[in-house]
This record gives C-alpha cells, structure tokens and sequence, in this order.
C-alpha cells in the first residue's frame, strides 16, 4: 500500500469544518498543527495601514493515494480555497515510507479494493 502526505494550510477559524470533511472524504487520522502563521499574494492590513500575519493552522494527513484526490477535492471545497482568497492551501506530496499506520492498513484494504 502506498500513501501521500496532504499538507494544509488553513485559517484556523476553519481547520475543524476542514478536518470534518477530509474524514467524511475518507481520511483516517488528522494531525493539527496550531498558531502558524503565514501571508497570501495580498497581506492584509489594519486598519493603519501596517502588516499583519494572519493566523493559521497547519493539518497533516497521510493517506492512501487512491483516495489523496478526493480527500484533497473535499478539502478544498470544505474551505472555499478556490473561491475565496486567503482561505488556505493543500497540496499533496509522495510517501517513501510510514510506519505506524498498520492498524489502519486493514482498514483501508477492504475500501480501496472496492474502489479498485
């Protein structure tokens, strides 16, 4: 079985609707990672006109990759990133190799067969 690691960059009034709906998508385990911070293309302002970084919450997802897209499509779809600038970002990356997910292995077995 081969997984990918879905890393995202969410506004943290949204990373739980995110997380929601990356395991209604299929998604097995979420690791959230809080009080990041991070600037879009536009930085927002104040209103005096000085920077501010906004705060955001980094999620990280390994799952298996015949699911990666649609987990990654509900993500997206769940935070608007498509439609609203500045909502967040994800992307996802290959897995060489994990260790401690064999108990979610059998799990997921049987679903992807299925889907296979």
């Amino acid at each position: 079985m081969h997984f990918k690691l879905i890393v995202v960059v969410v506004d943290d009034e949204i990373s739980n609707e995110v997380a929601h709906a990356a395991r209604e998508a299929g998604a097995t385990g979420v690791t959230l990672i809080s009080t990041a911070r991070g600037e879009g293309m536009t930085p927002k302002k104040t209103f005096l006109g000085l920077s501010m970084e906004a705060q955001c919450d980094v999620l990280l997802l390994v799952v298996e990759e015949h699911m990666s897209r649609h987990i990654l499509e509900s993500i997206s779809k769940a935070g608007g990133f498509d439609s609203k600038p500045g909502r967040g970002i994800a992307l996802q990356i290959d897995v060489e190799d994990v260790v401690g997910v064999s108990h979610q292995v059998k799990k997921l077995s049987s679903i992807v067969e299925e889907q296979l």
